[in-house]
């Protein structure tokens, strides 16, 4: 174990007691791992054996295989028994570390590919006979070296929408009472308690009612929910449904489920639960129940009566009632939209006319502006029509489609300015989902060109922060591309800017780089230049005339640019400039990046001083996991710098090294041999007189534009 990784050798397996689920059954790792195949992980009841025989542990446990089969297969095995083995899924990346995350929730697995859990669902299977007790994490490998890092354990509560909150964009809290006027415009609103379970036995938006048991309990509930749920003989010209012979425990229950993707009831009670869900031909439910009576048959001991028990729809969000996590059909409810079948409102749009005959309840589901706009008196919560304004036509049915099956059509993915317009859209109607999915497509589908207008758009929008900070980090790692492919940037505001200097990952090849941004967003640069050009002009000119309003911004970002890493020649040109005399700032921190060159590193307080500190290298950093692997210096120049499949460098043309030894050239000393993938020990480097001492050496020479820094 380093201080940044953990590299695990072949047929091994390392286990931290910090590696393990907070609730036995239920928890989720994320974590990066740098392989070319294999990445293994292994999930026990208890911590299990480091050596290869932690293989022969007959212990209840999952085994997950990223990349098997040399990176072509995903493998799930159950107490060593193969479940799943599927190709194409899952796959390593052997250049880089790759950031994957892995879930249990009680049988169900699911497995991601991506910094974010929950995102990027590349695989799920859910065990019918599901091992509730696994708590530990095992790192494992299999034939190669297995390097992993930032690895986090996330929990599964009850309620498993809080994690999502490290993909869900703006956080949010419901208002009370909110002007019609800003009905579109909610930035406040907290939608882990939001979804289709606020609307459970709710009396708004509701269409029908049930008389429930002997007491005749009234229940009310949605028709377009019911009838994508199950068959329960709804009428559109009836409002009420008697029934008198179901308990309303019962009916709560199933209600319950449908709603919010979850319920519990009575162990005793599950056949009841299980022959109301038949009647009413909810099948998830049914399923579920008959697997839980079941597991009770084989195993009596699990029986307790009045002990209550969960079922939970499965599915990659438990707990949160939005359409993917609840047992509502997608397909029913396209038709529903399609026929406008109990649909409630119709919607035009200002100058196109009738866009949709919907139901409040679905939008309602996915949008609180939309649900406060049908339920605060409002005159839209009386009528049956709505007219909408300064909104696109076809992103609103984009949106429209997004709200009925929870998914974005092909027709949106592939048009990069609908997917912008969809993205407004989401944001001005709090459909934060669908802002999720917006800008994960945007992501996916961005083009060098397009980051910075993109990053310009999303700069003013709380709600995309992840897609703002994606955008900075970008730009960052890439900075001298951005800042010397066009102009863009200087139309970025201030702060955005800002964080793009300070971003820990920047990535940079000279601070003069840095300054010459500085110095053309500061004028607002309609071409590009560098700080020579600044300098002419500001011969005969003031820095007020040539900066006007953003001269201020430049006394604020010129301390971000770190003086002292330039090259003393340019430092002294610097002190010397026009810029110098007219800005103290500038010179002063010249002066102080002079004076620290000429003392070094004397000073303490300097070496904790960012500005002294060197940013990231845009240089390629090739990381050494074992010997003979694909990482190394050699083997990246045998690629021509990963262009094409290795050669030996040496034989490559242009030639992209130089090697020379000690001893003249020979079937003994033969650089090629030397540099081989299959080199052998009867090359070496005889021995030479060298000031009067006998010594011997190899020398590799990368180039004159190459260095290797360790």
């Amino acid at each position: 174990m380093s201080a940044k990784f953990l590299t695990v050798p072949p047929f091994e397996c390392a286990w931290r007691e910090d590696l393990k689920f907070r609730e036995a059954g239920r928890g989720c790792v994320a974590f990066e791992a740098f392989a070319c195949n294999d990445v293994t992980l292994v999930f026990r009841e208890n911590v299990g054996s480091q050596g290869y025989h932690y293989k022969r542990d007959s212990s209840p446990h999952y085994t997950i295989i990223l990349g098997s089969h040399r990176n072509r297969r995903l493998r799930i095995e159950v107490n060593g028994k193969a479940v799943v083995d599927v190709a194409g899924v899952g796959l390593c990346c052997s250049s880089s570390f790759q950031s994957y995350w892995i879930s249990i929730y009680d049988g169900l697995i699911s497995i991601g590919n991506g910094k974010y859990p929950f995102q990027d669902v590349v695989f799920q299977w859910l065990d019918s006979y599901p091992n509730c007790n696994v708590q530990y994490i095992g790192l494992s490998s299999w034939d190669k070296h297995v390097k992993y890092r930032n690895v986090n354990v996330l929990s599964l509560t009850h309620t498993h929408v809080p994690l999502s909150k490290h993909v869900v964009f703006g956080d949010y809290q419901v208002e009370d009472e909110v002007d019609a006027a800003d009905c579109y415009n909610y930035k406040n609103m907290d939608y882990d308690k939001w979804g289709l379970k606020k609307f459970l036995e709710s009396w708004d938006l509701s269409d029908v009612l049930f008389i429930v048991g002997k007491e005749e309990k009234p229940v009310p509930a949605h028709k377009a929910i019911l009838a994508a749920s199950g068959k329960f003989s709804l009428c559109s010209s009836s409002f009420v449904i008697n029934l008198p012979t179901v308990s309303y425990l019962l009916f709560r229950a199933l209600l319950h489920y449908i709603y919010v993707g979850w319920t519990q009831i009575p162990q005793e009670q599950l056949g009841s639960l299980r022959d109301l869900s038949l009647q009413f031909e909810v099948t998830p439910l049914v399923k579920q129940c008959e697997e839980t009576m079941e597991r009770f048959k084989l195993d009596k001991k699990l029986f307790d009566t009045g002990k209550n028990v969960e079922l939970t729809y499965p599915s990659i969000r438990p707990h949160c009632s939005t359409l993917p996590s609840l047992p509502v059909s997608t397909q029913q409810l396209k038709q529903l939209k399609l026929t406008g079948q109990y649909s409630d409102v119709n919607i035009y749009i200002e100058g196109y006319g009738l866009i949709a005959r919907a139901h409040k309840i679905v939008l309602s589901l996915w949008s609180i502006p939309f649900a406060r706009m049908f339920t605060n008196g409002m005159s839209e919560s009386m009528s049956s029509e709505v007219t909408l304004r300064d909104v696109p036509p076809e992103a609103f049915k984009a949106m429209l489609n997004f709200l009925y099956d929870g998914q974005l059509n092909d027709k949106v993915i592939d048009s990069g300015a609908l997917l912008l317009q969809l993205l407004l859209l989401a944001d001005q109607f709090g459909v934060t989902f669908l802002q999720q999915e917006c800008c994960k497509m945007l992501l996916e589908c961005l083009s060098e060109d397009s980051v910075c207008p993109l990053l310009q758009v999303v700069s003013s929008m709380p709600s995309c922060r992840l897609i703002k900070e994606s955008l900075q980090r970008r730009i960052s790692m890439n900075f001298d591309y951005y800042i010397s492919a066009s102009t863009d940037f200087v139309l970025l505001d201030e702060t955005t800017l800002i964080n793009i200097i300070k971003h820990p990952d920047l990535t940079v090849t000279s601070e003069e780089k840095v300054l010459n941004a500085i110095l053309m967003f500061g004028m607002n640069a309609k071409q590009l230049f560098g700080w020579e050009v600044v300098d002419q002009l500001m011969e005969n000119s003031k820095p007020e005339l040539l900066f006007g309003e953003r001269l201020q911004l430049i006394y604020d970002l010129l301390p971000f640019v770190r003086f002292p890493l330039l090259q003393y020649s340019l430092l002294e040109k610097l002190q010397h400039s026009s810029i110098g005399r007219h800005i103290p700032v500038f010179q002063n921190l010249v002066n102080e990046a002079i004076n620290f060159v000429k003392c070094g590193l004397a000073e303490s307080e300097n070496e904790e001083n960012v500005r002294f500190q060197h940013r990231r290298s845009s240089y390629r950093e090739l990381q050494y996991i074992c010997d003979g692997d694909d990482h190394g210096v050699l083997y990246f120049a045998g690629t021509s710098y990963g262009e094409h499949p290795w050669v030996n460098p040496l034989l490559a043309e242009p030639r992209k090294i130089t090697i020379t030894a000690s001893s003249p050239h020979s079937r003994y000393t033969d650089p090629k041999v030397l540099v081989s993938r299959t080199y052998q020990g009867t090359c070496f480097a005889g021995p030479r007189l060298e000031n009067g001492q006998n010594c011997s050496w190899w020398m590799v020479d990368l180039g004159q534009d190459h260095q290797e820094n360790r």
